[in-house]
């Protein structure tokens, strides 16, 4: 996210303090908790979730999203790590390159969160989460993620065609992640933890961003045209 979109975010968020902070002052009674907010790619919409962040405990969602969102940028991971090999252009490695970074340092929250509320810390696993049903192990993929068929085109495309391939994939990608953080504040009483509100914050912005980041490379790269 750029730093003009991280002070917008911020201004919004502290804009709703304000606002809750000078209702509460006019009111005489205390004002009725509200149900955490539906995410639909508006900002301020994930602020009208941050009132609550530090009087609620973690939930079972909360961990679900944490897990689940570990192996969902393991799989991002894998796939920006093909660039280099794969002949990819200047503007996909530096894409690469940021969501190796952001990502990575936010598996490693992800994991320190888990640890810290004493749940189980998994290794990112690059195809989904594994799942004990009727005794037996399932991987379940999450929203968004690439298939195994999808891996392997992606793994052996070459030059342009994978610069394609890869922000169409990545695309597909991000939007899932989108899904679940809409899936986080549409359970009552989750993301409410104030370390989960603002990672599940992060991601919609930062991944709201890039997506339309890669659409405009997308265009660009079957045009010849920059967008305006």
């Amino acid at each position: 996210m750029t730093l003009h979109t991280r002070a917008m975010a911020s201004a919004a968020l502290l804009a709703t303090v304000a606002i809750v902070g000078c209702s509460a002052s006019q009111q005489s009674v205390q004002a009725t908790p509200q149900p955490s907010p539906r995410i639909h790619g508006d900002s301020a919409a994930i602020a009208n979730a941050r009132a609550d962040s530090n009087r609620f405990p973690f939930t079972e969602a909360d961990v679900h999203f944490m897990t689940g969102m570990i192996h969902h940028h393991a799989q991002a991971i894998v796939m920006s790590k093909l660039a280099p090999a794969a002949g990819a252009g200047p503007s996909v490695r530096v894409l690469t390159e940021r969501i190796i970074n952001a990502q990575t340092d936010e598996i490693a929250l992800m994991q320190r969160w888990l640890k810290d509320h004493k749940q189980p810390v998994p290794e990112p696993s690059p195809k989904g989460m594994k799942m004990v049903m009727n005794g037996e192990e399932h991987v379940m993929p999450m929203p968004g993620m690439l298939t195994d068929e999808q891996m392997k085109q992606l793994e052996q495309a070459k030059g342009k065609q994978f610069d394609e391939l890869f922000l169409r994939f990545m695309i597909q990608h991000h939007q899932g992640a989108l899904e679940m953080v809409k899936e986080l504040f549409a359970t009552p009483g989750a993301g409410r933890d104030e370390a989960t509100f603002k990672l599940a914050a992060d991601v919609n912005a930062d991944q709201e961003t890039e997506i339309e980041r890669m659409q405009k490379m997308l265009f660009a790269l079957k045009t010849g045209m920059n967008p305006q």
